[in-house]
């Protein structure tokens, strides 16, 4: 089969695919709007795939293979001009070689039309503290982060540096300085990098990932000394959020790091995507900011608490994933099923829809 890279990268572009998949044994896969389709009939065999993912390397201002011969995974970003920006990972499967790449647009993406509520471009205006946005895989938080920079960089003269792995958005220079670093390109790890970031003179520091509790030690001193910090986590909900990060700690850390905790933070939001009537998706997001109820609650490790706030709580600063699941099922963007499927708790949602 005779294949070329860039010409199949510009077909999934134009498609609107958000990954594809080049696996030995199936066709040519794309994602679209949240689901794997096929392109195509012929099943790729290991010749044809080894092909492809040469070509790709190649691409990548011809990238040695070494890390994916000898370790087996290979992460990197590249960009092919006027056409996208794409991050790559390549691995061993069976013995042959696959890759799934994710396709990340040239253009920043608008909040509106993407369904981010302003209350949370909002979060962009804090001078200092540690901003979380969490959820699974997938689900949009580098886009949310994207869209907080941007409106940064638009409006304020100040320094950002953005810790990443890999780069997925591309910011120019506006009124901000934006300094973009790629771990294991620029850097060699999150925590080596925040470090260095503090003498940098940063006003805005974002870290693509708190990944342990020598990262989130970092990350919340950083916050404390007067930054303004954005990260992400894993985790779905706000109290498994901070339950996440205390644990991470030796327990006889955690209580001092639920104070700092309590003070540093300024707020987490929590967003899943999920599939709309019309078959694309919609971004559903769980807020919740800081009020000095909930400082307490943190301080005193009365997490479980702070789900019934974000219940019981009527403004847009807090509102719980179920609230937001059941504005969208009102505004008939998703059906009742969909509300339930996704929500936190799906027997209260019930009797409200």
């Amino acid at each position: 089969m005779n294949l070329n890279a860039t010409e199949m990268l510009k077909e999934a572009v134009l498609e609107g695919a958000s990954d594809v998949f080049i696996v030995a044994g199936l066709p040519l896969s794309m994602r679209l709007q949240g689901s794997v389709e096929r392109i195509g009939k012929e099943k790729l065999l290991p010749k044809d795939t080894f092909s492809i993912i040469s070509q790709i390397y190649e691409l990548a201002d011809n990238r040695p293979m070494d890390t994916l011969d000898s370790t087996g995974d290979d992460d990197f970003s590249f960009a092919v001009p006027g056409l996208s920006r794409f991050r790559v990972s390549a691995y061993k499967q069976r013995n042959t070689l696959s890759v799934v790449v994710r396709i990340i647009t040239f253009t920043l993406p608008d909040p509106a039309e993407l369904g981010i509520p302003a209350k949370i471009i909002d979060f962009a205006k804090f001078p200092k503290g540690l901003v979380l946005i969490t959820g699974a895989a997938g689900s949009g938080k580098s886009t949310s982060l994207a869209c907080m920079i941007d409106y940064i960089n638009k409006n304020y003269n100040k320094h950002i540096i953005t810790l990443e792995d890999p780069v997925e958005f591309l910011h120019r220079h506006n009124k901000s300085i934006v300094s973009q670093r790629e771990i294991s390109v620029d850097t060699e790890s999150y925590v080596t990098a925040l470090r260095a970031a503090l003498r940098q003179s940063p006003n805005v520091i974002l870290l693509g990932e708190m990944r342990d509790y020598e990262t989130i030690q970092v990350a919340m001193t950083a916050a404390e000394t007067g930054h303004l910090v954005f990260s992400t986590l894993h985790t779905i909900g706000a109290a498994n959020t901070i339950d996440r990060i205390i644990d991470v700690f030796p327990p006889n850390q955690q209580r001092q790091i639920a104070v700092q905790l309590s003070m540093v933070l300024q707020a987490v939001v929590s967003q899943q995507l999920v599939p709309a009537v019309d078959g694309k998706l919609v971004p559903a997001f769980e807020i919740m900011s800081m009020t000095p109820a909930i400082r307490n609650m943190i301080r005193d490790h009365k997490i479980p608490q702070i789900e019934g706030q974000l219940y019981s709580s009527a403004s847009e600063d807090m509102i719980s994933m179920d609230a937001s699941l059941l504005n969208l099922y009102k505004k008939n963007r998703i059906t009742a099923e969909t509300a339930l499927e996704f929500a936190t708790n799906p027997e209260m949602l019930k009797k409200r829809l």
